[in-house]
């Protein structure tokens, strides 16, 4: 876009993770589960659906069609259409300004590593002797689980487990601690129940050791209040985390930096040669499709202008697509308070108030936003499309805009963004109808008589 000399070189399938197993097939079969869960309510609203009929046939084609739809968008025709040179293989770098991929050596000022990453194994007993699902595979199941066993309260692990269940199969969810922990606990308490009526069981402990039983595969829990239990299934589904793909490609043999989980970047995504950049899931920090979006876009203008740009995450915003949904942007209530203490006021709105939610009939959730003075920390949200009710806390986190801005804003009659206004609006309260305001309310009615 800068009319600078690119290359890009991929070793696997164009578009990566999120487009082949990762955001794109997960809600395409989310939605396939919805399309069931409705019909499976058959009387609501006074109108009566038949039960759903599930062809995993369908559900595995409507997966495979939307990858295919959206694919020409990431393909290696479409690079090459605006001048990138594309090429196919693996890389390595040898150098501070060099690449080797293929016998060919390619040299530039800037290299920018953005080789993602892959599903963490955990090391489990007995695991490398059964056949395991992870999100790299399961989109790809020619055949429904009859029962399938999760080891995994995380986003990918609950999205799954929720949208398997709706489409028949049996669910089991094994997880140590609290689900989805990174979230807001009291709105994961709401998904977890919900899950727990449409017929998930969740298991606590850990999966210490995994057999074969004859087929199928059971799990043996130890630790936690369900310790001693024996979970088996007809599928097993890995989704304890991801593992940076951050070997293999010269990087150790260069002398550049790692940490825990990554390649170590600076705030300009630089690693310790400075020459190098990493963004995504390759380097340490947040793995979100969109995180690495907004990298990218901030290197390729630091390269093309030579200005430094700087990640803030401040405003950082996620979504888990069960039902409800989940959205978290800013702090967290628990990370409010952890840093600012009693200096945090928590404003709580929820659905059961909305007009839009009660025509709908669906009332579940509530948003907590996180307040410092008249400044928003952060905004937590649980229920339907509680991901799309994110967007104009970026603006009041990040200063472009102010909870008053929000509050007094005239919104279309009746939306769940209603419940947004309402909370901006609760901080400004006791300025707009306190003591002060009042006064000058009776000033002004003592003084019309003069005036009329």
């Amino acid at each position: 876009m800068f009319g600078l000399k690119a290359a890009l070189i991929e070793a696997n399938e164009m578009g990566g993770e999120c487009l082949n197993n990762g955001c794109v097939p997960s809600k395409a079969i989310i939605t396939a589960a919805k399309r069931a869960q409705e019909a499976r309510l058959d009387t609501k609203y006074g109108v009566t659906l038949q039960q759903p009929q599930v062809e995993w046939r369908g559900v595995h084609k409507h997966i495979h069609d939307a990858i295919a739809e959206i694919a020409p968008h990431d393909s290696q025709e479409r690079f090459e259409e605006m001048g990138v040179e594309v090429i196919r293989g693996r890389a390595r770098v040898t150098g501070k300004h060099s690449v080797e991929v293929g016998g060919r050596t390619i040299t530039a000022p800037r290299i920018v590593v953005a080789t993602g990453s892959r599903p963490f194994i955990p090391p489990i007993e007995g695991l490398d002797t059964v056949p395991y699902l992870t999100n790299e595979n399961i989109f790809d199941l020619q055949t429904q689980p009859d029962h399938l066993v999760i080891i995994g309260g995380g986003v990918i692990g609950m999205e799954m487990a929720q949208a398997f269940r709706r489409l028949g199969s049996q669910v089991t969810v094994i997880e140590p601690g609290m689900p989805m922990g990174r979230d807001d606990r009291d709105h994961v308490m709401i998904v977890v129940e919900e899950m727990k009526r449409e017929g998930v069981r969740f298991v606590e402990g850990k999966g210490e050791k995994v057999t074969d039983a004859n087929g199928s595969v059971s799990v043996h829990v130890a630790d936690g209040a369900d310790a001693g239990e024996v979970v088996t299934g007809s599928h097993l589904l890995i989704a304890v985390g991801r593992k940076a793909n951050a070997q293999g490609f010269g990087l150790e043999e260069l002398g550049i930096e790692m940490a825990q989980n990554g390649i170590k970047v600076d705030e300009r995504r630089r690693s310790s040669i400075k020459s190098i950049y990493a963004i995504g899931d390759c380097r340490d920090g947040p793995r979100l499709t969109h995180v690495s979006g907004y990298e990218g876009s901030n290197v390729a203008l630091e390269i093309a202008t030579g200005l430094p740009a700087k990640a803030d995450f401040k405003a950082l915003p996620w979504c888990t697509y069960t039902e409800p949904e989940v959205a978290q942007i800013g702090m967290t209530e628990a990370e409010a308070r952890e840093k600012h203490g009693d200096d945090v006021r928590v404003v709580i709105e929820g659905f059961d108030h909305n007009e839009r939610a009660i025509a709908e009939g669906n009332t579940t959730g509530q948003m907590k936003v996180m307040f410092k003075g008249k400044k928003v920390l952060g905004a937590s949200i649980v229920g339907k499309h509680a991901g799309e009710l994110l967007l104009p806390f970026t603006q009041l986190i990040t200063g472009k805009s102010s909870s008053f801005a929000l509050g007094s804003a005239i919104i279309s009659y009746p939306t769940r963004s209603e419940i947004s206004k309402a909370a901006a609006f609760a901080a400004w309260e006791p300025t707009v109808f306190g003591s002060l305001p009042k006064k000058w309310a009776g000033l002004v009615s003592s003084l019309r008589k003069f005036f009329a």
